[in-house]
């Protein structure tokens, strides 16, 4: 007991804590205010899905202007299909992590195709494209290790380059020559630098100029890894992404993507042409600690993979865009040369036609 006016362990607990969500104030102001003005960040509920560009949102029909859902192999009856059976053949979970009773065989065919599609030996499953992005920058470089990466590179770049104790260096944005300048610097600790890019950029839906900075890592030296987050599926004549269309594929020592986009499912990958990407494997947090990728989500994975390779209306072309949702809008309104994708003024805004590739692989229609 505590006598009058004292200060007892309750209070003292009551103020600390207060003190550790002080932080938070700011982003409540935020909040609110949106929530003031009818905005809802989080709260947009989805109620339907009409197709793989529409939905009913509290009860309005609308454009899905926010999708990644490039190629609309969500609503492809062959991944629905392989997802179904999947499920109920293997369960609808794994129940755990890849080092213990996690690795099905679905996983190692998954693994096996994504080394296939880059022309690599070695590849490695994660369960999300984020832990994919971090887990690797942040277990390729360590602690007197440089990594060096674009100023406009996505969040999980910057979380894997945080943990690894690394020394971060940003070069601007799409730029080759601050790029040279930095790497020049460096010196003999290129050495010992890994370079980071993405392929298109998750924040201004914008192609990194792939051919001159490849050129730069073979004349000075260090690792590459491309994120091809954005552009697996848009870009290569199979949907590579950015450095195999560039013709650079050979230069890029590790591609890193995800399947929540162009794939309409979950999960990442890393697919490399260095034998040690199997010791990464088991030195990377983000993969090891987790549960794997459920048998449901590996199928139908492989199914939109196999669709994306072999049925060329896939490849280049969806009924959304890549990038910020804004940005990435007007890049592709003009048209990209690149990803030779056509945008059409219609009554829905986004008009879909099935591709000559399948009936259920959605493009722009023709202008």
């Amino acid at each position: 007991m505590h006598a009058a006016g004292h200060t007892g362990p309750c209070h003292c607990a009551k103020v600390m804590f207060s003190m550790l969500l002080d932080k938070f104030e700011p982003m409540s102001r935020v909040q609110a205010e949106l929530a003031a003005l009818g905005i809802k960040p989080f709260g947009a509920v989805t109620e339907q899905l009409l197709s793989a560009t529409e939905g009913v949102v509290e009860g309005r029909r609308v454009i899905l202007a926010g999708t990644n859902n490039y190629l609309g192999l969500s609503f492809d009856p062959r991944c629905i299909a392989a997802a179904q059976a999947a499920a109920a053949r293997w369960g609808t979970g794994t129940t755990g992590s890849r080092m213990a009773n996690g690795t099905f065989a679905e996983h190692l065919a998954l693994e096996a195709e994504l080394a296939d599609l880059y022309r690599v030996p070695h590849a490695m499953v994660f369960t999300t494209g984020y832990a994919a992005t971090q887990g690797l920058c942040a277990t390729l470089a360590g602690p007197g290790d440089v990594i060096l990466l674009d100023a406009d590179s996505h969040a999980s770049i910057y979380g894997g380059a945080q943990l690894s104790g690394a020394e971060v260096i940003r070069f601007k944005h799409s730029d080759p020559a601050d790029l040279e300048k930095r790497l020049r610097r460096l010196g003999e600790r290129v050495a010992n630098t890994l370079i980071v890019v993405e392929g298109i950029y998750s924040m201004l839906g914008d192609t990194a100029p792939m051919r001159e900075i490849a050129a730069l890592k073979q004349e000075y030296g260090g690792l590459l890894l491309v994120d091809e987050a954005h552009s697996l599926g848009v870009l290569g004549d199979q949907g590579e992404g950015a450095a195999v269309a560039a013709g650079v594929g050979a230069a890029v020592d590790f591609f890193v993507g995800t399947f929540s986009k162009s794939l309409g499912a979950t999960g990442g990958f890393c697919a490399s042409p260095h034998a040690e990407l199997e010791a990464i494997r088991f030195s990377t947090r983000a993969y090891i600690f987790t549960a794997s990728a459920s048998p449901s989500v590996v199928a139908s994975t492989r199914a939109a993979l196999a669709i994306m390779r072999t049925e060329p209306g896939c490849a280049h072309a969806s009924g959304t865009t890549p990038g910020n949702s804004t940005t990435g809008s007007r890049r592709w309104a003009f048209g990209s040369a690149r990803t030779r994708a056509r945008w059409s003024p219609s009554p829905s805004r986004i008009a879909t036609r099935p591709s000559p590739g399948g009936a259920n692989c959605w493009k722009p229609a023709s202008m």
